[in-house]
This record gives structure tokens, C-alpha cells and sequence, in this order.
């Protein structure tokens, strides 16, 4: 490694790559530089060691290939097939060498998310037990494994009846079936490299004598079997890296142990502790802000982050009306941040606790024409269950809508099977008719068998049930839908949420209407935007930043979220909200509503308590009623209408051609926003800008 590289690393960050032997823990605050730091160890110890002797880890695919990349520039050499990967990827490495110790065979499968729920529903269904539990038991298995609890460990605890015993009988029956198929789940990978070296010391020596040191990313994330397994695979000499901060640990449902970075001293004892303070992303006020949060944390290692790239804009907490003023604030705030700075829409991200908290935002993002995304998930609208209800919807309005019908002929399912359909649809192909005709059309004869025709009059009767009722608006057509066809049944609570949140949001609009402007929602085409808006949750946005972060729904019982009672849900939240205030390099705009729809029910909403952790002097808080600054804006008179909008043509005397991106002010105010392609984005006076608007 280079003396250039190590010269553009600061004092703290140098001391750590240059630590000897011996266990290290780096507490690394946000944007301090730690994926830099851990990649310059792996380059700083290939000099003195063969590269296939580092054990490197993290916890995302995304993660693992940055990694690789900058330890290949920083080493001029491609050291892709070295050991550096996510803790499932190493351990498959292994599993294929050795696992047939335990008597599987080597090409074993990996069963992926999907896979799990199919034989999860199958077991539930073999078992006569309520299958709509299947994401919910998946979810305690996978629970259980991270904390290296076996099945018949389990059945021990459990108390002889009731839901913990029926479990670990599908947790039973479900290593039972992984077994018969030789197939490991994502949680196996690592309980059975675990199990490989407590029970085979001589595979445990081989690899131990193999990896002379272990380097760990976001150490902070690891769970109870994670933290074995890197415990087992350190050698008598100690030699573990282990970069992270306590204060971004929010994954302790997944089974994530903040306490690993506590005990990490005791267990290795000698262990040497480096602090990064200096962050590279955040103004000084926020950190100041999120630093006077998370400091309110009792059990962590303290640090106080600081930076040079001076105090920036002052943190400012708005608290609104309702949720759609809040995003009516959101989105107008954005407007005019991104007309009057030099921000693209890229730059700006919304966090939220929730996801159902993303509609209100989407509508208006969409009314005002601001292109978006939303991030490590999917649209609200685009979720399974109001795809669903949406399809209902439309092949109620128009039941020549085969898409639609094949969504939800068998949803819930009725035992329409693959050769009904096809009857249905040689049926409609023949006689040129749309499906639902063509099931009408095959009722009247004598040629289906009688549990066909049963269960296809079934459907038929329950769109022709909808479609006359009377219905006063789009929401009473949902709750219609919603009871005929017993769709919630079985549904878990964030979907049962969702369709609460599609309801709220279909009340007073004509069910066409409503159906038209989803579908046009879903059909829009923002790519020619040079950016979108980011949408995503306060879990999601771990590990991202961007220079204007709105942080919406500070509000008690969304954050902290209801469900948090104990001390340590609390502590979570708490960390929840700090990891989302350090999303922001230069703007953070904090937002509140006083009445939220939450459950199908309008509630007040106070702000939350973590607000009265930031000293007055550090954040400007702002009650606005937006109603009313409507009501003022509405006296004013009517603008008028620019010839410089969005995606006009016009030419400079100076930089030529450019597109223009956006205007605002009036009269001798008024301003554009242009795009050129060889000078970049410019802000002109249009008063005295002299362009020329080019037609064609």
C-alpha cells in the first residue's frame, strides 16, 4: 500500500491500520470512513501475508463488492476469488468443502426466501394449522436459529401447549424436510459451519491455522451464531478487526445483538479500542443534533463526532396539521430547495418508520410531478395486497379486463386449477370473447363437470355481488370488495395496515376516477428525470446518505413506534432515529403531524419524546397550520403563466442550447432553471438572461 494512501487517512485511522497483532475494535461513527479503514487493513496486511489468509466479512452483497473493489485498487491486483464476502457467502466456501462431516452431500441446495414459505405453508397445511401463520413462523425459526436454539431445545422450553409447542413441532418437521431434500436455509449456512467446528476439532484447527487474521464490517449487526462462528474462527493469537458502531445497531429483530460490541473486550481480552470521531459526511449541527439524541443511550461506548466542513443550515423540526400536510410541507419544501439550490432531485430522500407513511408522500410527489423512487422495497400502490384489491377494482368497472381477472380468480384461493383456466381461455380464443364471457358463455352449457362449474359460478357470483351494489365513493367499493371475498383473513398486521391506509386514501373519489389515476400512477415514465426523489424506511436507509434528508412522523407511537415498551426496544428506536439524522451530509428537516390515520382510525398525534433531547439552541422548531398559509396564498393574485416550463428549448447567446429544468417567481423576479450539456445547470434572471425559446 501506498505512502499516498496512508497520507490521505487521518491520525486515528492510520493507528488503526498500522495495529499489530491482537484483537482491535473500531468504533467508527457515521461517515467516519470505516469501510476506507477496513479496506486499507486488508491492503496494509496483504504485504506481510498471503491474501488467502484474511477472513473478511460484512453483511450485504453491496457491501462486500465495494469492499473487494477498493481493496483490488488500493493493491493494483484482482483478489476477487480471495476470502471477502458476507457471512452466508463464506460459509457456503466452506460448507461445500465440508459438510459432508455431517453426512450431507456437497451440492447440496440453498433454499432463498420463497422457497422457505413454500415448504413452511406445506408443513402447516400437513399439520391441519392455520397456513396464513406461515410468514410468521418462518420468521421465529429464523429467530431461533440466529440465537443457535435447536428444535428439540425448544420443545424442551416450551410449556406443552398452546402456539410454542405447535412450533417447534413446524420447526421439527422442518429440518426434518430440509434433510430429506439436502437443503440448508440462510440461517443453516452459519449454524452448520458452527457445528462443523465444535464437533470436528480438526476441521476447526485447519481453518483456524488457515486464517491468520479476521476482519468484521458493521461488527455492530452480528447475532448470537455470527458472533460464535467469528469467535471459532479466531486463532490462539486473537487476531480480529472488528469495525462498528453501537450506536447504528437497529436489526435486533432479525436477532442482531448490540451486546456483542460491549462484551467484545471481555471476550477477547487484551483487546485494544480506536475511536473515528471525525465524520466526512455531517455538518457540525447535525451531528450536535443526532449526538445529543443518541447520548440520552445508557449502554454504548460514547464518542463525540466532529467534522471541518463548518456548522452548515440549522436543523429545523416542523409539526403540521395532519399527515397530508406533512407531506404537502415534504413535497413544497423540496420544490423549493431543489428551484433555489443547486440540488437535483436525487439528492433529496424522505425517511420514514413505516411504510404505509409513504402514501400520503407519494400522492403528493405525484400531484406536483416530482419524480421518485421508493428504495428497498416497493411503491405503497405496487404492494401485493392493493394490487390485488386495484384488480378487483377494475374487473369490477370492466369485466372484459382479462389481466385483471387472472390476478384474481384464484386470489383468495378457490381451487380453480390450471386446467379450468385453460378451458376458460381456449373458450374465449375460439368464440373471440373476453375471459369473464367466456366463463359466463361455458355456465350455460351442459359440457363442465359439476365441481367446475361450481366453483367457476362461484367467482361469477361474487363480481356480479360488487358490481351491483351501490357504492358512494371508491372506499365503500373496497370495503365491499374487502368483505365479499374475505380478503384479510389470515393477512398480518403491516398488510391489514396497508389496506387501512388504501381505504383512507379512496374516500370521497369515484371509483373510476380513482382507477384511472392508479393505473396512470403505475404507468408513469420518470426515467428522462435527472432524478428521483428517495422514498424508503428508517431500516432501509442504513448504510446511504444525501445532502437534504426529511425525517417524517416524529411523532410518539411511530418513533418510538407503539410496539417499543422494555428499555431495549426504546434504546433501539432511539438509534433508529440517530442512524436516519445521520443520512444527511448538509440539510435535515425533521417533521411531525398532530393527527395521523393509524388502524383506520383518525389519532392525535404528540410529538415525540426524542425531540425533548435536542437543546432549543440546536434545532428550529416550527408549528405551521398549512391550512392557513393556503388560505393567504390563495388571496394573492393568479401568476402569470411562464413560457419557460419544463422541457422547453431555448438557447443562450453564451452556453447555447439547454433544456429547462424548471421556473419560478413572477414578473421582474422571475427566475429558470437550464440545463445545458456543455456548461452544466445555470440559474438565470429571466429578465436578463436573453434566451431565445427554440419550437421543434
Amino acid at each position: 500500500m501506498s505512502k499516498n494512501i496512508l497520507s490521505e487517512l487521518n491520525q486515528e485511522q492510520r493507528e488503526a491500520i498500522n495495529h499489530a497483532e491482537g484483537p482491535l475494535l473500531i468504533l467508527a461513527g457515521a461517515g467516519s470512513g470505516k469501510t476506507r479503514v477496513i479496506s486499507c487493513r486488508f491492503a496494509h496486511l496483504a504485504r506481510n501475508f498471503s491474501p488467502a489468509q484474511i477472513f473478511a466479512v460484512t453483511f450485504t452483497n453491496k457491501a462486500a463488492f465495494e469492499m473487494k473493489e477498493r481493496i483490488c485498487a488500493l493493491l493494483g491486483k484482482d483478489f476477487r476469488q480471495c476470502w471477502i464476502g458476507t457471512f452466508h457467502s463464506q460459509c457456503v466456501k466452506i460448507l461445500r468443502r465440508e459438510i459432508g462431516q455431517l453426512g450431507w452431500s456437497p451440492d447440496f441446495s440453498i433454499y432463498d426466501d420463497g422457497d422457505q414459505l413454500a415448504l413452511i405453508r406445506h408443513i402447516l397445511k400437513e399439520l391441519n394449522l392455520y397456513e396464513a401463520l406461515y410468514r410468521g413462523v418462518l420468521s421465529k425459526i429464523s429467530y431461533l436459529k440466529s440465537c443457535l436454539i435447536k428444535p428439540e431445545e425448544f420443545l424442551s422450553r416450551s410449556d406443552g401447549f398452546g402456539f410454542e409447542e405447535r412450533l417447534a413441532k413446524v420447526y421439527m418437521r422442518y429440518q426434518d424436510e430440509l434433510k430429506k431434500s439436502n437443503s440448508l436455509d440462510f440461517d443453516d449456512l452459519i449454524t452448520f459451519v458452527i457445528r462443523l467446528f465444535e464437533e470436528y476439532p480438526a476441521v476447526h484447527k485447519k481453518y483456524q491455522n488457515l486464517f491468520e487474521h479476521v476482519l468484521v464490517d458493521e461488527f455492530q449487526d452480528t447475532n448470537a451464531a455470527q458472533y460464535r462462528l467469528l469467535k471459532l474462527m479466531v486463532g490462539s493469537r486473537g487476531n480480529i478487526f472488528a469495525v462498528g458502531d453501537d450506536d447504528q445497531s437497529i436489526y435486533r429483530f432479525r436477532g442482531a445483538d448490540v451486546g456483542n460490541m460491549m462484551s467484545f473486550q471481555t471476550d477477547f481480552p487484551g483487546a485494544r479500542v480506536i475511536k473515528l470521531e471525525r465524520s466526512y459526511r455531517c455538518t457540525q449541527n447535525i451531528l450536535d443534533v443526532s449526538g445529543s439524541v443518541i447520548s440520552k443511550n445508557l449502554k454504548r461506548h460514547p464518542k463525540k463526532l466532529w467534522t471541518d466542513r463548518g456548522a452548515g443550515e440549522a436543523v429545523s423540526f416542523f409539526w403540521l396539521d395532519s399527515e397530508e400536510d406533512e407531506a404537502r410541507h415534504i413535497v413544497k419544501t423540496i420544490r423549493e430547495i431543489y428551484l433555489k439550490n443547486s440540488y437535483d432531485y436525487g439528492n433529496f430522500a424522505v425517511l420514514y418508520r413505516v411504510n404505509t407513511q409513504s402514501r400520503a408522500l407519494e400522492d403528493h410527489l405525484q400531484s406536483e410531478g416530482v419524480p421518485y423512487k421508493v428504495l428497498g422495497g416497493i411503491s405503497f400502490y405496487q404492494r401485493k395486497e392493493i394490487r390485488d384489491i386495484t384488480a378487483y377494482m377494475k374487473l369490477v368497472l370492466n369485466r372484459d379486463d382479462n389481466v385483471s381477472l387472472r390476478r384474481v380468480i384464484n386470489c383468495p384461493q378457490r381451487g380453480i386449477g390450471a386446467s379450468t383456466m385453460t378451458r376458460v381461455e381456449q373458450h374465449s380464443k375460439k368464440k373471440a370473447i373476453s375471459l369473464y364471457a367466456s366463463i359466463k358463455a361455458l355456465l350455460r352449457t351442459t359440457t363442465l363437470s359439476s365441481t367446475m362449474k361450481d366453483k367457476l359460478e362461484g367467482f361469477a357470483n361474487i363480481i356480479e355481488k360488487i358490481s351491483g351494489g351501490a357504492h358512494k365513493d371508491a372506499a365503500e367499493l373496497i370495503k365491499d370488495i374487502l368483505e365479499t371475498v374475505s380478503y384479510t383473513e389470515g393477512l398480518d398486521e403491516d398488510r391489514v395496515q396497508n389496506i387501512g391506509e388504501f381505504i383512507s386514501s379512496a374516500a370521497g373519489k369515484d371509483p373510476k376516477e380513482f382507477a384511472d389515476r392508479l393505473s396512470l400512477a403505475s404507468n408513469t415514465d420518470d426515467s428522462a428525470q435527472e432524478g428521483h426523489v428517495s422514498l424508503l424506511t428508517l431500516h432501509g436507509a442504513k448504510g446511504l446518505e444525501f445532502p437534504v434528508v426529511f425525517l417524517a412522523g416524529l411523532e410518539e407511537g411511530l418513533l418510538p413506534y407503539l410496539k417499543a415498551q422494555t428499555p431495549e426496544e426504546l434504546a433501539e428506536e432511539r438509534r433508529l432515529l440517530y442512524v436516519g439524522m445521520t443520512r444527511a451530509k448538509d440539510m435535515l428537516i425533521l417533521t411531525g403531524a398532530k393527527s395521523r390515520r393509524m388502524f383506520e382510525k383518525i389519532k392525535e398525534q404528540r410529538p415525540s419524546r426524542f425531540l425533548q433531547d435536542i437543546p432549543r439552541e440546536l434545532c428550529v422548531m416550527v408549528e405551521k397550520t398549512f391550512r392557513n398559509a393556503v388560505k393567504k396564498e390563495e388571496l394573492k393574485p393568479k401568476p402569470i403563466p411562464s413560457p419557460y416550463v419544463s422541457g422547453t428549448r431555448v438557447k443562450h447567446p453564451k452556453w447555447g442550447v439547454g433544456i429547462v429544468r424548471d421556473c419560478y417567481g413572477e414578473g421582474e423576479e422571475a427566475k429558470v432553471t437550464v440545463n445545458f450539456p456543455m456548461v452544466g445547470v445555470k440559474k438565470l434572471c429571466v429578465k436578463f438572461a436573453n434566451l431565445e425559446t427554440l419550437h421543434g
